[in-house]
């Protein structure tokens, strides 16, 4: 319980005809069972319920009616006067901590002995919501229907739209018809002053048309130069939420914990902000893509491009083309240049992870988006000018760049399992040339607790940016014509890598970005720290869920 001097409010109110003690603070609501009895209860738990002001959604008064039943069960008169204000009943909802990291919409009802006193504690409340500045007022919806399992739609009426009703919460919703129909209309159409952010309901490749919409949309009204490399990125001011509705939502399990569309929109609500970083992806000072979970050469590229082919299987088309991947058993040769990170604390193989309040991501953050100037564009070499950038060259199965863990409910620790959010950095992972088994061992790490780089042939880096080039350059229309007739092989004419005269193997893999292909090997990556906000607060730890059923001190 707060102390007296930082009391708002303090009454004795029931909650199913039982006894409160009722207090609020600036920072909590707090009700706990006033013991009638003097005779101490050892096995009698002391009902205390504390809830931060924050994370209160709404509060309203409830009607009462003649013969109204209770809420503990029993039937009650009540009494009829004219002109007198029979509301002495109002109901909290708030915010409630479930399993596995997902929240729910709780609700609590008081009775007030009086009228009055009931509208002095809704009003109190009420200005201490309105107080929270950070809360959304008005937003933009984007709605995928044909992601997932085609259940945006239905996810959004029957489970989203009620909360944002409750808490005051306006929409206007934009159905998408179309590949890149939100992307275009972010672009162009949006008038962006008027919301106080954007919520997609799908995938992360609904995910991705909001931040390629709204980063574009940024840059171009602050007159930046996406084609250059070594431009500053100005960071979005409008936070973007995520309902899940897709087939994997990474994005949405590792910044929340959870694909739970009731929790991601009980973060928007709040109006929670977690920071984000965002690589910018060009070629030849051509910008391509953005990426904010992974950027895969040689197995994931591979995987991608032959499931591409077998859409018409849905998510299990994975599966299939994971399993041909691994039994072709691809190595490409390529020099990997990038630029270490300095001045950070975190490394890849950190036993510590990125959680709600990191620290890493706080000071690593300001660190770097402190830093002004560009990046000097010189010769690539083994080092260049200041001697900071550093080159690998070799024969690679993978080559995967994580801007986050990329956890999963397949994978739950991810690729890079202590990767940071919102420090500025990529986690770039080298898997050189190795037997079928060595490379299965890899594999089966990301699922289980041993440590995926603790191998000979896996080599981590921190970066701050980096750079690909593959063994022999080819022009743009050959890498292309390459990767459309690699599909027509059949699903084994690939695995004699060892014999040149067979001549079956590729020279060259692709790039999986976020799930989209790149037709560029050659490419140049940078990390733009915190460019975008969204509506999580990182995963919080199992001790936040395990203390609100625990009783609390007055």
């Amino acid at each position: 319980m707060e102390r007296p001097g930082r009391l708002l409010l303090q009454s004795e109110l029931r909650v199913r005809n039982t006894a409160y003690e009722v207090c609020l603070s600036r920072s909590h609501l707090t009700w706990k069972r006033r013991i009638s009895s003097p005779v101490y209860h050892p096995f009698r738990p002391s009902l205390c319920h504390r809830v931060p002001v924050s994370e209160i959604i709404s509060v309203r008064e409830e009607e009462e009616s003649g013969g109204a039943q209770s809420d503990d069960g029993s039937w009650k008169k009540i009494k009829e006067k004219e002109g007198k204000d029979c509301r002495r009943t109002f109901t909290v909802s708030y915010v409630e901590r479930s399993q596995k990291h997902r929240w729910r919409c709780a609700e609590v009802t008081f009775t007030c002995p009086e009228g009055a006193l009931c509208q002095h504690w809704v009003s109190s409340i009420q200005e201490q919501l309105s107080m929270n500045t950070s809360r959304p007022r008005h937003l933009l919806v984007y709605i995928n229907p044909f992601g997932g399992k085609k259940q945006g739609k239905r996810i959004y009426e029957q489970k989203v739209a009620p909360l944002f009703a409750l808490a005051g919460v306006s929409a206007d919703v934009i159905v998408t018809e179309y590949a890149n129909h939100a992307r275009d209309h972010l672009r162009n159409k949006a008038e962006l002053k008027q919301y106080d952010g954007v919520v997609c309901v799908g995938g992360d490749g609904m995910f991705s048309e909001l931040v390629h919409g709204l980063i574009w949309r940024t840059q171009m009204d602050a007159g930046v130069n996406l084609n250059s490399p070594d431009e500053t990125l100005i960071p979005c001011s409008l936070r973007i939420g995520i309902i899940p509705a897709g087939s994997t939502d990474c994005i949405c399990f590792a910044t929340v914990g959870s694909n739970d569309p009731v929790t991601s929109a009980l973060h928007i609500i709040i109006g929670d902000e977690q920071p984000m970083d965002v690589c910018s992806v060009h070629h030849d000072n051509t910008f391509l893509r953005y990426s904010v979970s992974l950027l895969g050469y040689g197995f994931y590229g591979d995987v991608l491009t032959d499931s591409e082919r077998k859409r018409w299987m849905g998510p299990a088309r994975y599966d299939l083309s994971g399993l041909k991947m691994f039994l072709t058993h691809h190595y490409y040769e390529g020099a990997v240049s990038f630029l270490p990170a300095k001045g950070i604390t975190g490394t890849p193989r950190d036993a510590s992870k990125c959680r709600s309040g990191c620290t890493i991501c706080q000071h690593s953050g300001q660190l770097l988006s402190n830093r002004t100037g560009k990046y000097e564009n010189n010769e690539l070499s083994d080092s260049d000018a200041d001697g900071e950038w550093r080159t690998i060259r070799g024969k690679f199965l993978a080559i995967n760049a994580a801007s986050m863990s990329c956890a999963c409910p397949r994978s739950p620790k991810g690729l890079s399992p202590a990767a940071h959010l919102a420090d500025g950095t990529i986690d770039l992972i080298l898997v050189r040339k190795c037997s079928r088994f060595n490379f299965l061992r890899h594999l089966l790490r990301h699922t289980s607790k041993d440590d995926q780089f603790d191998l000979t042939f896996v080599e981590v880096q921190r970066v701050q940016r980096f750079r690909f080039a593959p063994r022999h350059c080819q022009s743009d229309s050959e890498l292309e014509l390459d990767l459309l007739e690699n599909g027509k092989h059949q699903i084994f004419s690939q695995i004699c890598r060892d014999h040149p005269a067979c001549s079956c193997a590729p020279a060259y893999s692709s790039w999986n970005c976020d799930g989209e292909i790149l037709t560029h090997a050659a490419i140049d990556v940078r990390a733009h720290c915190q460019l975008i906000k969204l509506f999580a607060r990182g995963i919080e730890e199992p001790a936040v869920f395990e203390d609100t059923t625990s009783p609390c001190a007055i």
